[in-house]
């Protein structure tokens, strides 16, 4: 159970890239900033809320970070998970260093486990055009527990921006570019591929998010519920 909430936390993190106001076009780096989801299973049906909200931002020289706390509660309001990671905008990117993506809350979870991580950070570019693809990301993670090894695995790849389109949430109505790209996660003797496509609108973030198993039908979907700052 402890590793099935971490893949599902880190799943939404891996798919939502964040950026920075002085240096970005997307999300709004402003603390207190809030975003709220809500997620459904293939059918429709609600399985929780998802919130982000920016904590604390820094300025350094020409980079920005900022801190983003997010919390997952369950389709009967219990909170299933939370944590937090850290992104720097410099430039003309963000990055998001895989290594925080394993918070102080992450790592409580695996407390009585040997542990190391390694992987590529994500990266999210500025001028996103149609056609363009985006760098692979992947985050590692080989544990030890009782003599028992366990290593699991997920895998951004084949990022690309699809097309431009304009889609209506209860948050209102946003032009969003469509990412597409395919996670896979890799644990134990098992493997899965999880093609995705993420709207994403500008001074907003993340619209919606659809997940799809190997055969295209819809496994998951997240859409943007509320919005402030």
């Amino acid at each position: 159970m402890k590793i099935k909430l971490f893949l599902i936390g880190l799943l939404f993190v891996l798919a939502i890239p964040v950026t920075a106001q002085n240096c970005s076009k997307y999300y709004p780096m402003e603390e207190g900033t809030t975003l709220e989801y809500t997620s459904f299973n293939g059918k429709g049906k609600t399985q929780g809320t998802i919130s982000y909200t920016v904590a604390n931002v820094t300025d350094e020289g020409s980079s920005s970070s900022a801190t983003m706390v997010m919390k997952y509660m369950d389709d009967k309001g219990k909170e299933a998970f939370n944590s937090e990671f850290t992104y720097t905008c410099t430039g003309n990117t963000v990055t998001i260093d895989y290594e925080s993506l394993m918070s102080n809350q992450m790592l409580q979870q695996f407390d009585d486990m040997e542990m190391e991580i390694s992987g590529t950070d994500i990266e999210l570019p500025n001028d996103l055009e149609v056609g363009m693809e985006l760098p692979d990301a992947n985050i590692i993670m080989k544990i030890s527990m009782s003599g028992m090894n366990m290593n699991s695995q997920v895998d951004m790849i084949n990022r690309k921006v699809e097309k431009q389109e304009t889609i209506t949430t209860p948050a209102g109505t946003f032009d969003c570019y469509v990412i597409y790209s395919e996670n896979q996660s890799k644990m134990m003797m098992a493997q899965q591929n999880f093609p995705s496509r993420l709207w994403l609108s500008e001074g907003v973030g993340m619209v919606k998010q659809e997940t799809f198993d190997k055969n295209g039908k819809p496994m998951s979907s997240t859409v943007l519920s509320a919005f402030s700052k």
